[in-house]
């Protein structure tokens, strides 16, 4: 596949909705982890925030591949 400039363009875009869901997505994913959190300790606490840290990683970085790899297809078809 040829990097084709509306392919750029739509993989850019894509890359921008990626971060709007991504805002969206996590804001109600931690809101709902946070409140069924039963963490006692200090320890656990702290376990907890670190996979919170990673799931939140997780989600950014497969937001993004699959929407600027959706954006670059949408644009290369339908750009040229």
């Amino acid at each position: 596949m040829e990097m084709s400039l509306p392919g750029l363009v739509g993989a850019l875009i894509g890359t921008v909705v990626a971060w709007a869901n991504y805002l969206v997505i996590i804001g109600f994913v931690t809101r709902r982890l946070q409140a069924l959190d039963t963490s006692r300790t200090v320890q656990e606490r702290g376990d907890f925030l670190r996979k919170l840290s990673i799931m939140r990683q997780l989600i950014l970085g497969i937001d993004i591949i699959v929407f600027a790899a959706i954006g670059f297809w949408l644009g290369a078809t339908y750009g040229g």
